[in-house]
């Protein structure tokens, strides 16, 4: 999902921004609660309010209008950016009267779907008024002995006689030979999942989307998917990816066959940007969730506008047992470091023997 996800982005930006023009919320700085502030600032946050929004916080040292904007709002063409509030829920750790603490799970709309985040708001009462303590976010340091970065990578190009060089999704080229190399099906909150992984065995780039086609016991069609964004579309000679697809109000016990099968296209591609991943392990977060932590690094001379975190998980006898990716809210610099986070079902924690991360990436300047 590099440059092929540049019309998705565009699409659903043009319906952000009008989400963002709602009338605007009204003012509760004297709310009488901190809950009831922190859903009053959200307010302002959603209607692009920054002015009233900005009242509502006690700003740290290092913080101004602008750097809290960017810090709320995204910048370097985050998928904050293109994202916009859709649900908070509070929870008020404790209060003491003149300061509180308070919890806020939050739903974005962004492009690629409902994105959720925790935050823990420290909230200090003078006279009435209920403000955010804000901090300026932390910024990892570069390491002091950097080195220039590579900026030119190996490249794929089509070129046909005739036509235009660098044509996206040739149609009527000899597409990639690719295969899938593992799958598994399950049963999980009211929906069967398919998983597993695919390899594009040939010698050029290809762009590849799974289809699923559940069979009933009556030997007729159930449902049909694909995968969307829980997969690496754009596969390099030899690259593997994971792939998932959810059936959302299927039963594993209606289903007697599954036919699965890759669809593929032979597309440029370049092997730029280059993210690593760093000091990977699965923990519980502040809700006691399982998660699986870790740092991106961005090791290329480019901005990496929106990661997207794909992580595998293996049993003991190497099967996968699931899949799993989240998107980072903010773009990675030059030899910039981010920590990330994604989810593990709590009921397979313990049965998690492997694991393997893999970092997409869409760039607004290669669209």
């Amino acid at each position: 999902m590099k440059t092929s996800a540049a019309i998705a982005f565009t699409v659903i930006l043009i319906i952000l921004i009008g989400l963002g023009t709602a009338p605007h919320a009204e003012s509760h700085t004297k709310s009488g609660t901190a809950e009831a502030a922190v859903h009053a600032f959200f307010d302002h946050v959603k209607a692009h309010d920054w002015d009233d929004a900005y009242a509502m916080v006690n700003p740290g040292d290092g913080v101004s209008k602008e750097s809290f904007i960017r810090d709320i709002a995204g910048n370097n063409g985050s998928l904050k950016t293109i994202s916009s509030i859709q649900k908070v829920d509070t929870k008020t750790l404790n209060d003491s009267g003149s300061e509180a603490n308070v919890r806020a799970d939050l739903q974005w709309s962004t492009a690629v779907g409902a994105v959720h985040e925790t935050r823990d708001f420290k909230l200090t009462n003078s006279g009435g008024d209920w403000k955010l303590d804000w901090s300026a976010p932390q910024q990892v340091p570069t390491a002091a002995d950097a080195k220039p970065v590579q900026t030119n990578y190996l490249r794929w190009d089509i070129v046909q006689s005739g036509a235009s060089s660098n044509e996206w999704g040739v149609a009527n080229a000899e597409p990639p030979r690719t295969r899938i190399i593992s799958m598994n099906a399950v049963d999980y909150n009211g929906s069967v999942v398919i998983m597993g992984e695919v390899v594009n065995e040939d010698t050029v780039p290809g762009f590849v989307t799974i289809n699923a086609d559940l069979i009933g016991q009556d030997g007729n069609s159930l449902a049909q998917e694909s995968s969307f964004d829980k997969i690496s579309h754009t596969l390099l000679p030899k690259e593997v990816s994971p792939f998932r697809i959810d059936f959302p109000g299927r039963k594993l016990a209606e289903v007697k066959s599954v036919r699965i099968s890759p669809t593929n296209l032979l597309v440029p591609a370049s092997a730029d940007p280059l993210v690593g991943v760093f000091d990977q392990h699965i923990e519980k977060d502040a809700t006691g969730k399982a998660v699986l932590r870790g740092q991106l690094t961005n090791q290329s001379g480019l901005v990496v506008n929106i990661p997207h975190v794909l992580a595998t998980f293996y049993d003991k006898s190497g099967k996968v047992i699931w899949v799993s990716d989240g998107y980072l809210d903010q773009a990675l610099k030059p030899n910039q470091q981010v920590p990330f986070a994604v989810d593990l079902r709590d009921d397979l924690a313990n049965q998690v023997q492997n694991y393997r991360v893999t970092v997409n990436y869409y760039n607004s300047s290669r669209s």
